[in-house]
């Protein structure tokens, strides 16, 4: 489907990227110590900032710190709606359309309660506009991504890329109080496809798809679930057709 004009143009650069990944891991921070961590020069950094505040992912606030001036200013991660306008304003949009379509189509609704369909219709408009195209299965809680638009970049950053889009998906699931959270993660479930599974709290899980990783796993526990799994597909796709009497065969 078309972009829309919302689109989260701060999640298209990789240093934007890496400096929301330094906020994602240690929040509260300073800029200069950021700028560090992603290895990004400061003003560089304070425009992507901007950026990423702009587009309701990250806040800003002073911290007292006793000496006149200005003070200075940290940053974290936007997890509830009441710290940045634009997070809510996207939150009021997401639901407002999720329940407009739900009315024209009510087999839309499942077996969610109105608050669980509001998490779905807020990480429905995340993904989508991040240029994801998720695809939700009521039924199992699970939503597809395809195709990874960094994809070009993944080989030598996946660490960070896997990392900044998960916890985001926890995010967006807190930006509405709701029974929804996130499972698991499968990287490759296909070629540029991979697979998220949500949950009711004190619920079993309905997916049934073995392996992946937990959601709480480490960054490098997740880069390298997901080199395996790239590495599985690699070696489906490495395969030959050759033609024989009888028709196609497939060898390896």
């Amino acid at each position: 489907m078309p972009r829309r004009v919302t689109d989260y143009r701060g999640l298209t650069e990789m240093s934007r990227l890496r400096l929301l990944h330094a906020v994602q891991r240690r929040p509260g921070r300073l800029l200069k110590d950021l700028a560090a961590d992603a290895g990004i020069h400061i003003n560089t950094a304070r425009d992507h900032m901007r950026v990423l505040e702009d587009e309701g992912l990250v806040s800003s606030a002073p911290i007292e710190t006793g000496r006149r001036g200005r003070p200075p200013v940290v940053y974290s991660p936007v997890r509830d709606v009441d710290d940045s306008a634009e997070a809510s304003r996207r939150v009021q949009d997401a639901t407002a359309r999720g329940d407009l379509l739900r009315r024209v189509q009510p087999d839309l609704r499942g077996t969610l309660d109105p608050v669980g369909l509001h998490q779905l219709d807020t990480l429905y408009e995340h993904l989508d506009d991040v240029g994801l195209e998720p695809e939700v299965n009521h039924r199992t809680l699970t939503v597809g991504l395809k195709p990874c638009r960094y994809e070009p970049l993944i080989h030598e950053e996946r660490p960070v890329v896997c990392a900044v889009h998960a916890k985001l998906v926890r995010d967006q699931l807190q930006h509405v109080e709701g029974p929804l959270e996130l499972r698991r993660l499968h990287p490759y479930v296909g070629p540029e496809r991979c697979e998220i599974v949500l949950g009711i709290a004190g619920e079993a899980s309905r997916a049934s798809r073995p392996g992946g990783v937990s959601s709480e796993a480490a960054d490098a526990e997740l880069a390298e679930q997901a080199d395996a799994a790239l590495r599985e597909w690699q070696q489906k796709s490495s395969r030959v057709f050759t033609t024989g009497p009888s028709g196609a065969k497939l060898a390896s």
